[in-house]
This record gives C-alpha cells, sequence and structure tokens, in this order.
C-alpha cells in the first residue's frame, strides 16, 4: 500500500521548526526532571536526581569534548572535563528560561576551552597575552587565506586587528609558548646529528671567582698598609715570603703568621657580608 509521506515529512519538519533547534540523539527529554528538581531541597533525594540528570545528558557532554580531539589532551581528560562543565549546567540550569541543551551546550564548551586557555600551556603567560595570541592568529589566517598570499608583517596585522605593533608582538611571542622543544630533539638531520642540550653552555667556573674577587675587595682594603703589602708580593708579584721578609726587614715565620692572618680576616669577613645578604633578602622577601 503506498503512503503519502509529505505529509509526515512537513510535520516533522515543522515540529523542528517549532522547536527553533536542532535536538541529537543523546538530548533526551527531561524538562519535567528539571522542574522537579528546581523545587527540591538538599538533600539525598536531589542528589539521586540530579545523578540521574548527569548520567542522562553525559554522551551528549562526551560528543563535545570530542570535537575538540587531537589537540594535544588525551580524550579521557577531555570528557572528564565535559562532565564537570556538565554538572555545573544542570546546577545552573532554571527550567523556566528554556530548554536545557541551549544552555547545556556554550556552558560545556566554555569548559573545555578553559581547559585549554589554562591547564595546556607549556609555558604559563597572563591571560591578556593569551587573548593578544588568539586575536593574532586569527589575524593571520584570515591574511593569508587566499593562496600566494605573504605572511603578514607586525604592522600589517597591527593595522587589520586595531592592536599596537608592541601588542602583535606579544602575541607572536605568545604562540610559541603553548608547546615546548625538547631538549632532546634532534637540530641535524645529518651523521654529525646533535640535540638541542648539545648547544646549551654549560657551568663556567670564572663566574666564583669573580663573586669571590669582589667580596674580598672590601675585606683587603680595611687591611692595614703593611699587610695589603705584603700579600701585593706574594700574590701579585710573586714573591716568596723569604724575599719579602728581607724586603720588609722582619722574620720569613712573621711574614708566614702575616698573611695567614690577613688571608683569614678578608675570608672572615666575606663571608659575614654573604651571611649578611642573605638574611637581608629573606627578611624583604
Amino acid at each position: 500500500m503506498l503512503t503519502d509521506t509529505s505529509t509526515s515529512r512537513t510535520t516533522n519538519q515543522d515540529r523542528s521548526s517549532a522547536s527553533g533547534r536542532r535536538r541529537h540523539d543523546d538530548a533526551p527529554d527531561t524538562m519535567a526532571l528539571f522542574t522537579r528538581l528546581a523545587g527540591l531541597e538538599e538533600g539525598p533525594e536531589r542528589d539521586a536526581l540530579r545523578d540521574e540528570l548527569v548520567t542522562a545528558w553525559l554522551p551528549m557532554a562526551h560528543r563535545i569534548a570530542g570535537r575538540f580531539r587531537d589537540r594535544g589532551e588525551s580524550i579521557e581528560d577531555l570528557r572528564q572535563v565535559a562532565a564537570l562543565g556538565l554538572v555545573k549546567a544542570i546546577d545552573r540550569f532554571e527550567p523556566e528560561r528554556g530548554a536545557f541543551e541551549s544552555y547545556a551546550v556554550p556552558t560545556i564548551t566554555g569548559e573545555v576551552k578553559r581547559h585549554f586557555r589554562d591547564r595546556m600551556w607549556a609555558l604559563r603567560v597572563p591571560r591578556r597575552v593569551q587573548e593578544l595570541r588568539n586575536k593574532v592568529r586569527v589575524a593571520r589566517r584570515e591574511l593569508t587565506q587566499n593562496p600566494g598570499s605573504p605572511e603578514p608583517t607586525p604592522a600589517a596585522l597591527a593595522a587589520h586587528t586595531g592592536l599596537t605593533e608592541e601588542e602583535v608582538t606579544a602575541g607572536l611571542e605568545a604562540l610559541e609558548s603553548f608547546s615546548t622543544l625538547s631538549l632532546d630533539a634532534e637540530l641535524s638531520a645529518g651523521d654529525d646529528g646533535y640535540s638541542l642540550a648539545d648547544t646549551l653552555g654549560g657551568p663556567d667556573t670564572s663566574y666564583d671567582v669573580v663573586v669571590d674577587r669582589e667580596s674580598a675587595k672590601e675585606g683587603l682594603r680595611r687591611l692595614p698598609e703593611r699587610e695589603r703589602a705584603i700579600l701585593y708580593m706574594r700574590f701579585f708579584e710573586d714573591m716568596t715570603q723569604s724575599r719579602i721578609a728581607d724586603q720588609l726587614g722582619i722574620s720569613q715565620m712573621h711574614v708566614s703568621r702575616l698573611i695567614s692572618r690577613s688571608c683569614a680576616r678578608v675570608r672572615d669577613e666575606a663571608l659575614a657580608d654573604r651571611s649578611r645578604r642573605q638574611a637581608d633578602g629573606q627578611t624583604e622577601a
């Protein structure tokens, strides 16, 4: 028997138009449950009804999470974030405001986007810089969407976005901050390939010598003139203790005692100054 399907098709279209939105298979009719939830006080009954709603709408949350797959985050973690957004949407939804799906979709989507914004950066940058990055990224895409379009200059990006060139530069730098390069990454494909770590310098012991020298300067200035002269002859003119003793008319043993006493005094004063600076720094912090 032939059936005229035009009437039923028109009816279905009218129903879809009347609802004002496209219903998905994972969008159950739970308006009665939400109405009941709104009238319940905190307690076991309300918690059980809330869990029932979460279970009913969880497939929709998973569908939204699936839109963000292959962006550097596992689908399991994305589903957890989407489920958190779903719980927030259920807790905040007011049945008299309309359909739950219309409220839940942007709430869950926003929660997932917030996760990428706050958790997925390899280097933590301020939110303002993240926003500059997004503006610059969109502007670059718009300016290079035609085949053969050259890479836009910072000036062109600034004119397109209404930002200053300094802000565009900050946004361009933030584009490189979302992910990092491993120190083990190969920088050369040849037989003599080397990694990024191979290009980094190591500790320079000369810095310690500079620090020690500067620390000792004040102590040396406070020494008596004769003791400064003895240290100069011994360590800068490389004179032996016996020659110093002959030049000053004192015994070699006395020269040795003066050198030991002067070095100990300078060392103690330098260490005391370092301890005092460290204590002052901790106090200011």
